[in-house]
């Protein structure tokens, strides 16, 4: 199973789909621009964007309503659909009738013939808050253009409860995948969800983090995958591997100022460390057939 948000989570799941029998996604709902913002705005549901590009992936191959879901009405059009995609509008409508979120992605699942389980972190429309210099920032875009490095990421309500069948896959699988992704904005505005990071700390092994290609402006500027584990330890989001393609860091080292920024790397940190080729090209993403090997060379 696998967990996180947007392109990063959706490359994620066409990798393990090569090699998984049963695949669970855990999907962040926590984004409030584009097209899901107005939705979330609108009709006081979970932001569908990253459900859609998940359910997307796990499509039956070449079908023509995954190329539907991913339509976007034109920005230059202008009207009430402008900047909508197509997935988006039938989720939300999908909720509207049922009146369940929830089942509204079990039928957008079965319309378009995913191979793979969909569910949201949580069915509340929750938002993202975080701290930066000691000031609360909130807003997933917010925070994602923030200056600075954002701590105590949490979701509010504070209480938003994860579906049951979340915990209940996070438990059973064989191996849960976090990322890849942005770190803060798509991974951890999965993972911090209480029922979530419980879920996670309550397994023996098998949890693998897979880290971007390079730091991503300006969310994570002077990161090194080092410290992708550091911020997922500072958040209780408990995992065994993390897996980075180190080709693709050399031209992006620490700043100046990273050794009080963060301590030295632990023992344990290094051993948890894995170098893998993940990507022959970091402007495509990571290669999925890569990263199908490197995850399960770790399972």
């Amino acid at each position: 199973m696998a967990i996180g948000g947007g392109h990063g989570l959706a490359a994620t799941l066409r990798a393990a789909r090569t090699y998984a029998g049963d695949l669970t996604a855990i999907v962040s709902v926590a984004d409030d621009g584009g097209s899901s913002g107005r939705l979330r705005r609108q009709f006081a549901i979970p932001a569908p964007g990253d459900l859609r590009r998940c359910l997307v992936a796990v499509a039956e191959p070449n079908s023509p309503w995954a190329a539907a879901f991913e339509y976007r009405f034109p920005e230059e059009a202008g009207g009430d659909l402008s900047g909508h995609a197509l997935g988006n509008l039938v989720i939300a409508g999908l909720a509207g009738v049922t009146g369940d979120f929830g089942e509204a992605l079990r039928l957008a699942a079965e319309l378009l013939h995913a191979g793979a389980r969909v569910l949201p972190a949580t069915l509340a429309a929750v938002d993202l808050a975080g701290d930066l210099d000691g000031v609360e920032v909130r807003g997933q875009v917010r925070i994602q253009e923030a200056q600075g490095d954002v701590r105590h990421l949490h979701v509010l309500p504070a209480g938003a409860p994860a579906p049951a069948a979340a915990g209940e896959a996070i438990a059973g699988a064989d191996q849960v995948i976090l990322g890849p992704g942005s770190l803060f904005t798509s991974v951890l505005a999965a993972c911090v969800v209480p029922d979530i990071t419980a879920a996670l700390a309550a397994r023996q092994g098998g949890r693998v983090y897979v880290c971007n290609l390079r730091p991503e402006v300006p969310e994570t500027v002077g990161y090194r995958p080092s410290d992708h584990l550091r911020a997922l330890d500072e958040h209780g989001i408990a995992v065994d591997r993390v897996l980075f393609d180190p080709k693709w860091w050399i031209d992006h080292p620490p700043p100046p100022d990273a050794a009080t920024k963060w301590p030295p790397v632990r023992t344990d940190a290094e051993l948890r460390m894995l170098r893998c080729d993940l990507a022959s090209d970091a402007e495509i993403g990571h290669d999925p057939f890569l990263l199908a090997a490197a995850l399960r060379s770790v399972l």
